[in-house]
């Protein structure tokens, strides 16, 4: 038998406030469609004043409980991936772990930008098959609001706030890629690529910064390095894009996910998409949208997906995984 890291619960929670493209228009030359035709991103929702990060994680924490059918103190460990954390230090995972009530085990944030999520699966799944802990929360939320340049027309208009969690548990499965559970996970990074999707804030500078974005070369990138390491973790399991019931991308700009599932070979309707309503919403995007798509009655058990992000490091990966 084989230890295998399996979906118990998934949630989400978006804020109140939604943002209509057409909300961009008064302040900058920009439009609706002009962001609709280069993002596919028609709305986004913000946190309101006072609402942090970690706000948000505990409401998609508490919804991703409820679907598992478990309270706070079953859980060893709160992994939280995020870039916009509340402070710079405590972790954001510990207040979201006391706001739960969880006592025991541990928390802690990781920090990988828009692909923050999936390293966060990664090393949930690594305490879980080495035994180190039996259930993982494993979280990914942000607001990215609140490191927008609003007068910068090409970055502000894509971000959005929000959260989404997955409660991991360990399972018994037979070894092989007909088990539930992860099954593959394939992880990068390329610290030479900094300039192309970066705050120009922190410790060194003294301020919280703004985002910055080559948009053009990010997309470059996106549809390369997601296409491969799609494909890697598929490899491994002796599989390929026809084998997947579900792609579901992190939520960066319907070209991007439009262009990298026809170089995987897997047509639109098996991807899930989201942009549309929710913008970017960086390490959010992917948990945000298992969440929403299994609501939608999209994903059912038995499924393979396959889950890929790139981010600012640069940093990108992938996690085959069958619900």
């Amino acid at each position: 038998m084989t230890r295998r890291a399996v979906v118990r619960g998934v949630g989400h929670y978006l804020p109140d406030r939604i943002v209509p493209n057409s909300e961009f228009v008064e302040s900058l030359d920009t439009s609706d469609e002009w962001i609709r035709s280069r993002s596919g991103i028609e709305r986004r929702h913000f946190a309101a004043e006072g609402q942090t990060t970690s706000d948000l994680a505990t409401r998609a924490a508490r919804a991703a409980l409820k679907d598992a059918g478990l309270q706070a103190d079953d859980l060893d460990t709160i992994i939280l991936a995020t870039s916009t954390a509340d402070l710079t230090f405590p972790s954001a995972a510990t207040m979201v772990q006391a706001a739960l009530g969880m006592q025991q085990g541990y928390a802690f944030d990781l920090q990988a930008v828009c692909a923050g999520f999936i390293f966060a699966l990664a090393n949930a799944n690594a305490l879980i098959v080495s035994g180190q802990a039996q259930r993982v929360l494993v979280i990914g939320a942000e607001t990215f609001s609140r490191i927008m340049d609003w007068e910068d027309r090409t970055t502000c208009v894509l971000f959005g706030d929000g959260a989404g969690a997955l409660v991991l548990e360990a399972q018994s499965g037979d070894g092989n890629n007909t088990d539930r559970g992860i099954l593959a996970v394939d992880l990068h990074s390329d610290g030479r690529f900094k300039d192309l999707l970066f705050v120009d804030g922190g410790v060194s500078t003294g301020t919280s910064g703004y985002l910055r974005m080559q948009g053009k070369e990010v997309f470059r990138h996106a549809v390369e390095k997601l296409a491969t390491t799609a494909e890697t973790a598929l490899a491994t399991l002796g599989l390929s894009g026809k084998d997947v019931d579900w792609i579901v991308p992190h939520q960066a700009n319907l070209r991007i996910i439009r262009a990298t599932a026809q170089k995987m070979g897997v047509p639109m309707d098996h991807v899930v998409v989201t942009v549309q309503d929710h913008g970017n919403t960086s390490a959010a995007s992917i948990p945000l949208a298992l969440s929403i798509s299994k609501e939608r009655g999209q994903i059912k058990q038995g499924d393979l997906l396959l889950l890929e992000a790139i981010g600012g490091g640069l940093t990108w990966g992938s996690v085959v995984l069958r619900w």
